[in-house]
């Protein structure tokens, strides 16, 4: 029941997909931002005490509501599943940016690639040479497959519906506080930052495999080994090298933003990135969500016969 979840939810998230201002995630954004201002007091351990509230909050939530429609009946259950998976799902969250860049690189319309590109990463990107705005694309848009498709999914499948929202809310307190406070030097978001990376460890190393498995494999791999651990962040170095070795194309490397050159290491091997390749960075995310459903498919069918 469980691969029929994950299908039907990325049915409906196609059909009907979540507006990135949807009235579930503005009010856990208020929710966290209340947190915060009653617990940041600039301490580690006030930044403990705030992410417990905050995840552990709507985990025990949706944990309660499962379990007493469980209680009625295994159906009721599974249909709350299913809204939980839709809720915390967003492929369309940032495909169809993704798609309005390629489109516009494809015309030759840089402006029009460069505002997509900066609305979606909320980076500048007046100065970005077309080569850099597919990188930028290709990067982000892998990135984003796994926080909205593969992370949810991989913590469903482990947790259930209360896993997937534990994932969600950690990534959200990640972003909005572990990211803002390393930034800064402070010190209440140390702990979200760390813990983000903790959900992430294993689920973002399958993603990677996958990526090897269903594209260039021993590129993928080498790419992987001999590059990721250069990247900022080391969990998704090892995402961007393996997604990059497996579709053949060059990622980080320079860029010009600011009025300045920022250098980035170079992930992956092989050609510029290109409208061509942000269309291969589509294909590999469509294989490698197929062959999570095909393995979860035998999994179901050898459970029951």
């Amino acid at each position: 029941m469980t691969w029929l979840a994950l299908v039907l939810a990325l049915v409906l998230e196609q059909l009907r997909p979540l507006e990135r201002g949807n009235v579930l995630y503005a009010g856990y954004r208020s929710f966290s931002e209340a947190v915060e201002r009653n617990f940041n007091a600039g301490e580690y351990r006030h930044g403990v005490v705030g992410w417990l509230i905050a995840v552990i909050t709507p985990t025990a939530l949706v944990l309660l509501v499962w379990g007493g429609l469980y209680w009625v009946h295994w159906a009721l259950a599974w249909l709350f599943g299913l809204a939980v998976l839709y809720v915390t799902m967003g492929f369309r969250q940032f495909s169809s940016a993704f798609t309005g860049v390629a489109d516009a690189l494809k015309e030759g319309d840089l402006p029009t690639a460069r505002q997509l590109l900066a609305g979606w990463t909320r980076e500048p990107s007046s100065e970005l040479s077309d080569n850099e705005v597919a990188r930028l694309a290709i990067e982000q848009g892998l990135i984003d497959a796994y926080r909205h498709v593969f992370g949810p999914m991989f913590w469903f499948i482990v947790l259930g519906p209360a896993g997937a929202v534990a994932y969600r809310s950690a990534t959200i307190l990640q972003l909005k506080w572990g990211a803002r406070d390393r930034r800064r030097g402070e010190r209440f978001g140390n702990f979200a930052d760390k813990v983000g990376d903790v959900v992430d460890w294993l689920p973002i190393r399958v993603t990677a495999v996958s990526f090897a498995v269903v594209g260039d494999f021993e590129d993928a791999v080498f790419c992987w080994r001999q590059q990721a651990e250069r990247w900022t962040s080391a969990a998704y170095g090892i995402l961007l090298a393996a997604g990059a070795g497996a579709i053949g194309v060059r990622l980080g490397m320079p860029l010009h933003q600011n009025y300045t050159v920022t250098f980035r290491p170079e992930l992956g091997l092989g050609e510029e990135a290109d409208a061509n390749m942000l269309n291969s960075a589509v294909g590999l995310v469509w294989r490698t969500l197929l062959c999570w459903l095909l393995l979860m498919l035998m999994v179901t069918i050898a459970v029951w016969f």
